[in-house]
């Protein structure tokens, strides 16, 4: 049922439990749901049991009344109202008001799905956000499916949102990568003597080496191109020309990937700007903070956090999530009033630190800030085993690995198999991504089994013309020849496509999306093995041509909400 039906069918039970309260302080919350029984109707609703007692009356004779006063109203939206068991109010919507989705979907074609709810508000989502220090990993892929989907999800709902790649580009990790391409300038290898124990194993490290001895430059997003001294000794050259090298890598493996960001900062400028030093001296002025053992500490405690955490240890160096509360600092301070991270399981440990340093700094920031969405961890199986190395990175699977297998070498393909794949399980749960299911041209493969949908759907519109303009007059079509039982659960899914994104967004959950698309494809393929569309009687065919074009146009939808392709073809 679309939204403004709902809606719709809310203001006629409001208006018709309006005089039953007449003289009472009651000020019921209407709830309408889906009975578990398609049978019992479309809609259920217990307003009458909930009132029953604050009005001491029996909750089927304040139903009888609810219902006659809903038949006085006479609303050409409801079929019919019925009461059953202790109370319950079953209504069934009209036939024709199920079938006016098919206009609404092609009157609104891209924009099916959309609202306003988020007009006026910036929010910030943050992915990604690997170290340069080497390629991107499976594990980045799963947060760049998901907070992509999870942006165009607030796009669609009426945000202004911001996609942010936060680059951690400081600390010792940075130091690590300088030291292992020095390591290979040097003509040392994994296993010398030599070689530090700390240092990067992958193939990648010994291109670094290579070109930077070359003298070469490079240059990555949101940066100025940097060249390479040559010179072996040269650390800060070889950290700067490694760091600069492997972000203009992970640029590569983005774009591969088809996702995009609006802007980059980083966390070395949180230095270079002094916004870790200020935030530091704002928690010690507020009296937040305390000398132990020569660090400087937290007090984390007192905001929900098991124990007090250490900022800056003895050596003088801070502590990891010291620059994370700084740079959420400048999210707030940008006018970002949401902000969401998207994150592996294990900074699960950061989100109270942040927090609490957040709340300590006392400058109007909400408890709960920011929203973190975290996911587990990603295992890949080829060939019925599981695969845990990468050549090129030395000790995991690289998204170019993945994206390259899963589309037998077509990116386009392998890109629409991970990003589908990498956003179908919630979050939280741990998956396991099937190189074999993702080439698999069979059910087995939910993201052939979607796309096959569409490509269904566009060989039957092409069978009846191939002029694609011509479909524009379906808008205006009678609808009411569709009747078949295939043909009411079709459109009932149809009608389902904005909640589902609105239920998405509440849970911050793009697998909602593909666990809709999955059941409306699942819905086409079951209409189209019962019933024909190019039947002879011409009012039924133009209706389930219409029903046909605006399901191709909800998948498309859905499709690129999440960053699939929709193929006319398979």
């Amino acid at each position: 049922m679309l939204a403004e039906q709902k809606q719709e069918i809310l203001n006629l039970l409001k208006n018709a439990i309006a005089p039953i309260l007449e003289g009472s302080d009651l000020t019921p919350s209407v709830l309408l749901e889906r009975p578990r029984d398609p049978a019992h109707g479309d809609i259920a609703c217990n307003i009458a049991m909930q009132i029953a007692k604050p009005l001491r009356k029996n909750p089927r004779e304040i139903a009888n009344a609810i219902v006659a006063n809903l038949q006085t109203l006479n609303n050409p939206l409801i079929a019919t109202v019925e009461i059953a068991g202790p109370g319950f109010i079953n209504i069934r919507v009209a036939t024709a008001a199920k079938q006016a989705v098919v206009k609404t979907v092609l009157q609104q074609a891209a924009n099916y799905g959309e609202s306003q709810r988020g007009v006026g508000q910036k929010v910030v989502v943050e992915f990604v956000s690997a170290n340069p220090t080497g390629p991107l990993h499976v594990g980045h892929g799963r947060q760049g499916a998901l907070g992509d989907a999870l942006a165009a999800l607030l796009d669609v709902q009426g945000y202004d949102v911001t996609r942010e790649f936060y680059y951690n580009d400081a600390g010792v990790q940075i130091g690590n990568l300088a030291l292992s391409v020095q390591a290979r300038a040097k003509g040392h290898a994994p296993g010398d003597t030599a070689w530090p124990e700390s240092a990067y194993n992958g193939d990648y490290i010994a291109e670094i080496a290579r070109d930077f001895l070359d003298k070469k430059t490079v240059s990555a997003s949101n940066g100025s191109p940097v060249t390479a001294s040559g010179d072996v000794e040269d650390i800060n050259s070889i950290r700067d020309f490694s760091v600069t090298y492997l972000r203009r890598e992970q640029d590569s493996d983005l774009q591969a990937f088809g996702v995009k960001f609006d802007h980059y900062y980083l966390e070395s400028s949180l230095y270079t700007d002094g916004k870790v030093e200020s935030t530091v001296k704002a928690l010690t002025a507020a009296g937040k903070t305390y000398e132990q053992d020569g660090a400087l500490w937290l007090r984390t405690t007192e905001y929900g956090d098991d124990k007090d955490r250490v900022m800056k240890k003895s050596d003088g160096t801070y502590t990891y999530f010291v620059p994370d509360v700084a740079y959420h600092v400048t999210k707030w301070e940008r006018g970002y009033r949401q902000a969401i991270n998207i994150q592996g399981s294990d900074h699960h440990g950061t989100i109270a630190r942040v927090r609490a340093g957040l709340q300590a700094l006392n400058v109007g920031i909400p408890q709960g800030y920011p929203d973190y969405v975290l996911h587990k961890m990603v295992t890949v199986m080829k060939d019925g085993e599981e695969v845990k190395i990468s050549k090129r990175a030395g000790s995991y699977v690289t998204v170019r690995d993945l994206i390259e297998w899963s589309g037998n070498g077509d990116v386009v393909k392998g890109r629409d198999a991970v990003r589908f794949f990498l956003i179908s399980r919630k979050a939280d749960t741990e998956f396991v991504f099937d190189v074999d299911v993702a080439l698999a041209q069979s059910d087995e493969n939910p993201v052939y089994y979607v796309q096959y949908a569409h490509a269904r759907i566009c060989s039957v519109l092409a069978q009846y013309s191939t002029d694609e303009a011509g479909f524009a007059g379906l808008v205006d079509v009678d609808l009411s020849p569709l009747v078949a039982p295939r043909e009411a659960t079709l459109l009932a899914k149809l009608a389902e496509y904005p909640e589902a994104l609105e239920r998405a967004l509440d849970e911050l959950g793009p697998h909602q999306v593909a666990f809709y698309l999955r059941d409306l494809a699942g819905e086409l393929h079951s209409y189209y093995n019962a019933e024909r569309v190019l039947v002879d009687d011409e009012a039924t065919k133009m209706a389930r041509l219409a029903l046909m074009l605006a399901t191709r146009q909800v998948i498309r939808n859905g499709l690129a909400l999440i960053g699939v392709s929709a193929p006319n073809k398979m």
